[in-house]
């Protein structure tokens, strides 16, 4: 179920770090024009991408994965196939300290991972856009 847009806006509010899972080096590919976006907006948003690992992007150093992360996140951004959601919330789930909220993006559900990142007590979101959402409801 979709939280109401005042929990999206709440979220969104409460949140200061990103990590931003898929994130792309290359421009045309919507992770990097969300990250981009997201970093502009005020965000700190750090990449994850096990092949960039190393390389610099929004500013900040790429990581390979989520539990190379030594700082507080709020917010894990979802990038990759459906199917390859899970890893990645269980990951998380265990090594973000802070976490509130696992968003996937456009196209993006796995209800066993919603099921486990609700289980410990985050807020979910599926199928969305969070420049999209943070433009219809924080940007008036």
């Amino acid at each position: 179920m979709t939280p109401s847009d005042e929990r999206l806006a709440r979220a969104l509010l409460e949140t200061r770090t990103i990590a931003l899972v898929g994130a792309s080096m290359k421009p045309v590919r919507p992770s990097h024009r969300v990250g981009q976006y997201l970093t502009s907006a005020g965000y700190r948003v750090i990449p994850v991408n096990p092949g960039h690992a190393g390389k610099y992007l929004f500013g900040e150093k790429i990581v390979a994965r989520l539990s190379d992360i030594q700082d507080e996140v709020q917010l894990i951004d979802i990038f990759v196939k459906s199917e390859n959601v899970l890893p990645h919330v269980k990951e998380a789930a265990a090594h973000l300290g802070g976490l509130r909220v696992v968003w996937m993006q456009l196209d993006i559900r796995n209800e066993a991972a919603r099921v486990l990142a609700e289980s410990k007590g985050l807020t979910v979101v599926e199928d969305r856009c969070t420049a999209i959402e943070h433009r219809r409801l924080l940007s008036r």
